[in-house]
C-alpha cells in the first residue's frame, strides 16, 4: 500500500486489515499534514499492518525498504499531490505512481488499484494530466489494473462548517446552481476500492463512483448545513470573474518575476472548481450527468454535517491542499 497515510490511504488499509488482508503500509520517515507524524506515529495511525519506512519517488527504496525481496500479490496506490502545485503534481500524481506500478511489476504482484479523480476526464490543470498520463501507463503495464475515480470528498465540503456555525455567509459562485457532485465519504470509498481486489467486475476497468442520494449544488449543500443549523440561508455570492482577473494578474507577474508558476495554477484549480461538476461528464454532449454517476455506500452529506457539527472535523482538515492558506498573509 502506497499514498498509506493521506486521507483516504489510511482508511484503505483500515478497510484492507478488516478483510484479513496482510498489509505492508509504505510510509515516509515524516508523514501527516506539514510532516509532523514520525515512524511511531505512523504506526501508531497504521496498527495491524506491517508499516516501511522510505521514499516513495525513488524505485530503490520501494523495493528494498518496501518490499525486501519479498513477494505482493497486489499494491494498492492512493498517492496525490498535496499542493496541486505544477512541479509536485508530476512528481507524485505521474512519476511517483509509475515508480510504484514498476515496483508492483518488479515485486511479483498481479492487481494494482489506483485512486485517480473524477476531474481526470476533462484534464485543464496539471495534476489531472499527470494522473491521466500515468493511467494509460497502468493500462498498458500488463497488470491487472482498477482505476478508480471519486467524485467529491466530504472533507473537500467541510471548510465552510465552522464559518457558518459562527454566523457567516455560506460562499458559493454565482447563483450556486452551476456545479453538483455526489460526494463520498473515506469509509464507503475505502470499502469499494478494497472489492477491486475480490472482484473481476470491477478490473480492468475505470470506475467513476460516488456516494449515495441525489447530486447537490453548491446552493443546496449550503441549504443542507443552514438547515441542520436551523437558520435561514445566507449566502454570499462571488463572481467566477474574480479567478479570471486573479489569473491574469499572476499569469502577467510571472511572466516578470518567474517562479509565479504554482500560484497561477492554484487560482486555476479554484476557477476548475467553481465552474466543473464532479459528475460523469458525456463527451458528446459536454454535459455533467447525475444520473450516469455510479454510487455506492450508505453515509450521505447530511450524516457527515450532522457529525462535525456535534463532534468536529476530526481529522478532515484540509491541510495543504486549503486554497485560502496559499494567499493568507503569514501570522507573526
Amino acid at each position: 500500500m502506497v499514498g498509506s497515510t493521506g486521507y483516504i490511504g489510511k482508511v484503505v488499509v483500515r478497510a484492507l486489515l478488516n478483510r484479513g488482508h496482510e498489509v505492508v503500509a509504505f510510509a515516509r520517515p515524516r508523514s501527516g499534514v506539514g510532516g509532523i507524524e514520525d515512524e511511531e506515529a505512523t504506526g501508531r495511525a497504521l496498527a495491524g499492518a506491517e508499516v516501511r519506512f522510505g521514499q516513495v519517488t525513488r524505485l530503490d527504496s520501494l523495493l528494498m525498504d518496501g518490499g525486501r525481496g519479498e513477494s505482493f500479490h497486489a499494491v494498492v496506490c492512493c498517492l496525490a499531490s498535496r499542493t496541486g502545485g505544477v512541479a509536485d503534481s508530476w512528481r507524485i500524481d505521474h512519476q511517483a505512481t509509475a515508480t510504484a506500478i514498476e515496483a508492483a511489476r518488479r515485486l511479483g504482484a498481479r492487481q494494482f488499484v489506483l485512486l485517480s479523480a473524477i476531474c481526470v476526464q476533462k484534464p485543464l490543470l496539471a495534476f489531472q494530466k499527470a494522473k491521466g498520463k500515468v493511467e494509460e501507463e497502468l493500462k498498458a503495464s500488463g497488470l491487472i489494473w482498477s482505476i478508480v475515480r471519486p467524485t467529491a470528498f466530504f472533507k473537500s465540503l467541510a471548510a465552510q462548517v465552522e464559518p457558518v456555525r459562527r454566523g457567516f455567509p455560506y460562499v458559493m459562485f454565482g447563483d450556486g446552481r452551476q456545479t453538483a457532485c455526489t460526494p463520498i465519504s473515506e469509509e464507503d470509498l475505502a470499502e469499494y476500492m478494497a472489492d477491486c481486489l475480490e472482484r473481476p467486475d470491477r478490473q480492468n476497468r475505470v470506475l467513476p463512483i460516488g456516494g449515495p442520494g441525489p447530486a447537490l449544488t453548491t446552493r443546496q449543500q449550503g441549504e443542507l448545513l443552514f438547515s441542520l443549523l436551523k437558520r435561514p440561508p445566507r449566502f454570499l455570492s462571488v463572481p467566477v470573474a474574480l479567478f479570471d482577473g486573479i489569473i491574469g494578474v499572476f499569469t502577467a507577474l510571472n511572466r516578470l518575476i518567474p517562479g509565479l508558476e504554482d500560484t497561477v495554477e492554484y487560482a486555476r484549480i479554484g476557477r476548475y472548481y467553481a465552474t466543473e461538476s464532479m459528475l460523469v461528464r458525456d463527451p458528446q454532449t459536454n454535459a455533467y450527468c447525475a444520473e450516469a454517476t455510479p454510487s455506492t455506500g450508505t453515509d450521505t452529506l447530511e450524516d457527515f454535517y450532522k457529525r462535525i457539527l456535534n463532534e468536529g472535523l476530526h481529522g478532515q482538515d484540509l491541510g495543504d491542499q486549503l486554497l485560502w492558506k496559499r494567499w493568507r498573509k503569514p501570522q507573526p
